[in-house]
């Protein structure tokens, strides 16, 4: 397979950056980005030659559209890894308070909806026939998770509109959904020894995923061979919920 290029939101750190490794080892031109600038270039440094970095936000119109000049004018996969559960380390709103509830919801759609959606929408006037464009959910979109898991089910209902939209481009559009997955930054150093245990033990391998797991998945829908493969969500969880 020829080389490609590559853009990865959110490929400085955890399962964005193992990603773009991947794709980076392919031989691969990447391109990670996100807003913290000292991440992205100790990613770039590791990644090689052949990478670079450009950071905004993501969630930011503007910003998007101001970063435009610095992304690649042709794009065959997008892989929409930037996120996070923003609800982490910031005190629950008083249930009457519902302004502070309507803040909470809107910065977790915001960080996982707004930033796929509007970095795909940018790019994809630069994208060929053949594209992929995979984003990253999460196992809380089937199981809970208040405003984090109701976004990341809002990135898969998106994802199978633009499915039907792109089909016919030849582009495909797929969800990659992990479980616990060690490596990354998710938890934020919340997560106990005792979370930790239930969670594997809701697996049926008996351990957490990996970075590179997820990685895995990506890089398979990411592919040639999964060029009939569209508006799916791929479960990397170990079996702790199956996706049938």
């Amino acid at each position: 397979m020829s080389a490609r290029t590559i853009v990865v939101t959110g490929g400085g750190t955890g399962i964005g950056r193992a990603v773009a490794a991947g794709f980076a080892a392919a031989g691969d031109t990447v391109v990670v980005t996100g807003r913290r600038r000292s991440k992205l270039d100790e990613t770039v440094a590791d990644l090689g030659p052949k990478s670079s970095a450009v950071d905004f936000d993501a969630s930011d119109p503007a910003a998007v559209a101001e970063a435009l000049d610095r992304l690649p004018a042709t794009v065959d996969v997008l892989v929409n890894a930037a996120g996070g559960n923003t609800a982490f380390g910031r005190p629950a709103p008083e249930p009457g308070d519902l302004a502070a509830v309507a803040a909470a919801w809107r910065e977790n759609f915001d960080a996982n909806v707004l930033t796929a959606v509007l970095v795909t929408t940018a790019l994809l006037p630069r994208m060929p026939e053949g594209g992929r464009i995979v984003s990253i959910s999460s196992i809380a979109a089937r199981r809970g998770g208040g405003s984090y898991g109701a976004a990341k089910g809002a990135v898969e209902s998106w994802t199978a509109s633009l499915a039907a939209d792109l089909g016919p481009r030849g582009i495909t559009t797929n969800v990659v959904a992990p479980g616990l997955t060690a490596g990354t930054e998710f938890f934020q150093g919340r997560l106990t020894d005792e979370r930790r245990r239930k969670n594997i033990a809701e697996t049926m391998t008996g351990r957490a995923g990996t970075v590179d797991d997820v990685a895995a998945a990506v890089h398979y829908l990411a592919s040639p061979a999964a060029g009939h493969v569209t508006g799916q969500v791929l479960h990397v969880n170990g079996g702790a919920y199956l996706g049938r």
